[in-house]
């Protein structure tokens, strides 16, 4: 043919560019996060649907990086005495890092040893006393309730209720000593797995205090690799906060507990009431517990006592009244200060939502992981407010004046 038609000039891009518009909606931002939006949603369906397999895998997850875990736990809770003595006591010395780190564990080790030497033993001969001479002490409490019955002319069905309560509480505790005696064995193996726990947990926490500076380094470099380095700088603000918030809530705590439990024991020998180590180490370790730990520490004791010595019990009650009222009102606020800026209804809620899902563990972290949560969003909350044009009560914020020019007639907008 002498004549052809020929395509116009450019047509197959005009072509190309129809077809990349008409499918440009399958890829671009908008249906990438709804994408995602659905994906989360029938991942978190499936989570519930069948949530006992994946708190099982849940469970073994973190039952195998259970070492490394509490191996972090232990150089969080040793990096600020590593830092003293390193930059206190050893600043001038080769190998800082190194001596620092020795002291600290050398440290560790000889209170564990004074623990394991003096206190525990102690502690143990005080429990064995305590459930050999149960029948004397049953003993003892009728003794003192038939002389309470005949001295104030009580009931002698409410004595005799009483009685056979008594006797029933120290029948199921004697059957639960008897049926956790097979369970020694069990026990036994528990130990072994966990002084391999406790072993790795040492060696990775001396590598992490060891090189600390290298793995913030590298998380930092993972961060800004996978993220705007805007968002990342302000999630590290966050970290840095909330280890303020930790660390000085946790090292505060311990201190102030370990003080309560020493004031215990003191004034305890110095009363001359039974059982005053045991007691005192309840009282110190439970005081950890922020709100509830004074109770949870008072209601045990005060039941031993009640068993040994009523009126023990009685002077014990008032003692312990007593430490918590100079720990809440003069030595916590001393050493703590106002570490989480909570009012005692967050703190409330904090042990309970914590101690819930989290038992022991989640009591004590509830408290500064809520503090941490309060403040950011008492440092959001108000740029958004701004954002948004409105305050705290919903008006419109007030507009600035506006600027006046030299000439005295206000500049335009």
């Amino acid at each position: 043919m002498l004549f052809s038609i020929q395509p116009p000039q450019g047509g197959d891009k005009g072509g190309r560019a129809a077809v990349k518009e008409k499918h440009k909606w399958l890829w671009n931002h908008r249906t990438l996060a709804d994408l995602f939006v659905v994906l989360v949603g029938i991942a978190f369906y499936l989570c519930l649907s069948h949530f006992d397999a994946v708190r099982t895998a849940v469970a073994g997850f973190f039952k195998v990086f259970t070492p490394f875990i509490w191996g972090f736990a232990l150089a969080y809770l040793l990096n600020r005495p590593v830092r003293f003595f390193e930059r206190r006591v050893y600043r001038r010395c080769r190998g800082r890092r190194a001596l620092s780190i020795l002291t600290v564990y050398l440290i560790g080790a000889a209170l564990a040893a004074l623990l394991l030497g003096l206190v525990l033993p102690q502690l143990v001969q005080s429990v064995m006393a305590l459930v050999g001479n149960v029948p004397i002490y049953l003993k003892n409490i009728e003794a003192f309730l038939d002389r309470l019955s005949s001295q104030y002319n009580i009931d002698s069905n409410i004595v005799d209720q009483v009685d056979k309560l008594s006797s029933d509480l120290m029948q199921k505790v004697t059957d639960l000593v008897k049926t956790a005696a097979p369970q020694l064995l069990h026990f036994s193996v528990a130990v072994g797995s966990g002084l391999v726990t406790a072993l790795t947990a040492f060696i990775s926490s001396i590598y992490m205090l060891a090189g600390k500076e290298k793995l913030t380094f590298q998380c930092k470099k993972v961060l800004f690799a996978l993220m705007p380095a805007p968002r990342v700088r302000r999630l590290l603000e966050v970290l840095s906060h909330a280890n303020a918030v930790f660390s000085g809530f946790i090292v505060g705590k311990l201190i102030d507990s370990a003080i309560i439990g020493v004031l215990c024991f003191m004034v305890m020998s110095i009363l001359r009431l039974p059982l005053a180590l045991l007691i005192s180490t309840i009282v110190g370790v439970t005081n950890v517990i922020p709100f509830f730990g004074p109770f949870l520490g008072a209601v045990p004791s005060i039941l031993i006592l009640l068993i040994v010595n009523p009126w023990s019990a009685l002077w014990f009650t008032v003692l312990i009244i007593a430490l918590q009222q100079f720990d809440g009102n003069i030595l916590g606020p001393k050493i703590l200060g106002d570490s989480t800026g909570l009012s005692a209804l967050w703190v409330l809620v904090a042990i309970i939502i914590g101690g819930g899902f989290f038992g022991f563990a989640g009591m004590l972290l509830g408290v500064p992981t809520f503090a941490m949560l309060y403040s950011l969003s008492g440092v959001s909350t108000p740029a958004r407010l701004r954002a948004r044009g409105v305050d705290a009560c919903g008006e419109p914020l007030s507009r600035p004046p506006a600027e006046t020019a030299p000439g005295g007639e206000e500049n335009a907008p």
